[in-house]
């Protein structure tokens, strides 16, 4: 896979597909974690001399333009994180994007309206898909893939255009392919995947294919209650995948003929409804009353999860073990955390929703070795699928 360090980009049109993605509220943006992922490759085809033109998507629009979903925040706070100004282009691929290629100089850095205002984007068929993307890399020269997140998307940004002009990957996603081979192909042990999130059904995948890699999986957040029914618990009104228990009984089954330990919780923050002021109480991860839902794994879990990862030299983790957003139930994620932190392992945060609180707890991000900007892309890779967005930077 060619880098930007294999380019010559100096007074050349470079068109970067980054991700910058971000959460939005009330227009303002309320975690830059991936438009700062994004400066460092951004900075050095500026330094090369390269007029860099910044394309990503934010949202789902569905190929409609809808204002909410504009990039014109994410202009501003790239410009502030450059120390630069970021032209913004009101459209894609039309007369306003052509107009502010076309006045960029050496150095120079533009952002692209929002990819999915154009519904050849993300469109299946490969024609309608192919026509945008003759479009948009008529805007430049070369092409750098910096967006790592949305690598496991078949988009025409992502896979189309790099096979029209030259390319290369960024920075960034050089270095999620060489975190990620630390987590398939070199790995130190004993290794320990932690996951978490809503649905077991989003985590079939990789809990399938880890069951031949990993020592240990520890199991928390909403998909743990389809564990606990399949081992025969009362789960209450809390989330279940009620098709999904032969499924995880497999899981259990095989992990303990490959001597894979899997972990679950031993307790539970329980409450009566879905709310931060509901009232809630810690139980046995056996007893859950049946009119109350689980919303966090308990204290007893939180030392238990932190006990598992002491003397580990690799670690993954995606999905939150609770709420974390309700500061009730935040408490579980923020224990297995401080425990990835606490292990002294080779450390990686799966991206979304575990990024996210990673930043909302106010941990120290160094304190991790790695946290990705791809949860869906990183568990995919994990999975051992092809990522049409790596494929072809391959080429």
């Amino acid at each position: 896979m060619r880098t930007i360090d294999d380019l010559d980009v100096a007074g050349k049109r470079v068109l970067v597909r980054a991700d910058l993605n971000v959460p939005l509220q009330d227009g303002k943006i309320t975690d830059d974690g991936r438009i700062r992922a994004s400066v460092p490759t951004i900075t050095a085809l500026r330094e090369k001399g390269a007029k860099v033109i910044v394309c990503a998507h934010l949202g789902r629009p569905k190929g409609e333009v809808k204002p909410e979903f504009s990039l014109a925040p994410v202009a501003g706070r790239l410009g502030e994180l450059l120390g630069a100004d970021v032209t913004f282009a009101a459209d894609v691929v039309g007369d306003s994007a052509q107009a502010t290629v076309s006045g960029l100089a050496d150095g120079q850095v533009a952002l692209l309206e929002n990819l999915r205002f154009e519904a050849g984007e993300t469109s299946k068929d490969d024609a309608e898909r192919g026509e945008f993307a003759d479009r948009l890399a008529a805007l430049a020269e070369v092409y750098v893939g910096d967006g790592f997140g949305a690598v496991h998307r078949k988009h025409a940004s992502v896979y189309d255009v790099p096979q029209r002009i030259p390319h290369a990957a960024g920075g960034l996603i050089a270095t999620e392919v060489a975190v990620l081979k630390k987590l398939t192909e070199e790995v130190e042990r004993p290794y320990a995947v932690v996951l978490g999130g809503s649905k077991v059904s989003d985590k079939l995948g990789v809990i399938d294919n880890l069951l031949g890699k990993a020592d240990r999986i520890l199991i928390g957040g909403g998909m743990v209650f389809t564990f606990l029914k399949a081992q025969g618990h009362e789960v209450g009104k809390s989330l279940l995948e009620e098709d999904q228990l032969d499924t995880v009984r497999d899981y259990l089954r095989r992990a303990e003929e490959a001597g894979v330990e899997f972990v679950l919780p031993v307790d539970i923050v329980a409450a009566t409804a879905f709310a931060a002021d509901a009232d809630h109480d810690v139980v046995a991860a056996d007893a859950i009353p049946a009119d109350r839902l689980g919303l966090d794994i308990g204290p007893e879990s939180g030392k238990l999860f932190a006990s598992r990862l002491a003397g580990t030299r690799t670690v993954f983790w995606n999905g939150p073990m609770g709420v974390f957003e309700m500061e009730p139930y935040s408490h579980g994620t923020r224990a297995v955390a401080q425990g990835l932190i606490d292990s002294g392992a080779f450390t990686v945060v799966g991206g979304g929703d575990s990024a996210a609180a990673v930043r909302t707890l106010g941990f120290d991000e160094n304190a991790f070795s790695h946290i990705s900007t791809g949860g869906g892309a990183s568990l995919e890779y994990l999975e051992g699928k092809t990522l049409p967005g790596l494929q072809v930077l391959e080429d």
